[in-house]
């Protein structure tokens, strides 16, 4: 059993609510245990990510997270910055799955982030799941 942070950006809690819910699911499925925090924003899960990786207390991580296009440039920064720190640490041998949803409107972070839809924090969990796995086969 395995050790997981669930780092999640509580901007959109509907959806978050439901992206944990399936992140969870998949990591008690495949029995791993997990402990979820909460960042102030999908730009602070990088670092976050990386504080807890250097703690050494946890095998690996899931991002949760809802950016929503608006009607500024923020939106392309938010999104591209989040995934470049997460991808940096991924790089660097972190096992991370990114469940950062980055949408045009409500309706679409809706279906990606329900377990009953498209289940996006089930899936970034079994991303996560499978790179651990990856890095254990690597190192032993």
């Amino acid at each position: 059993m395995a050790n997981f942070l669930i780092v999640e950006a509580r901007f959109y809690e509907r959806y978050n609510d439901w992206l944990i819910e399936g992140a969870k699911a998949a990591l008690e499925a495949a029995g791993h245990g997990h402990k979820v925090i909460t960042v102030p924003g999908a730009l602070e899960i990088p670092g976050a990510v990386a504080m807890a990786a250097e703690s050494g207390r946890y095998d690996a991580f899931v991002a949760i997270g809802v950016v929503i296009r608006g009607e500024t440039y923020h939106f392309e920064i938010v999104a591209g910055e989040s995934a470049r720190g997460l991808m940096a640490l991924t790089m660097d041998g972190v096992a991370i799955g990114n469940g950062i949803l980055t949408v045009e409107n409500s309706d679409q972070a809706e279906v990606r982030a329900r377990p009953d839809r498209k289940d996006k924090g089930g899936e970034a969990a079994r991303a996560a799941i499978a790179m651990f796995d990856l890095a254990q086969r690597f190192a032993g």
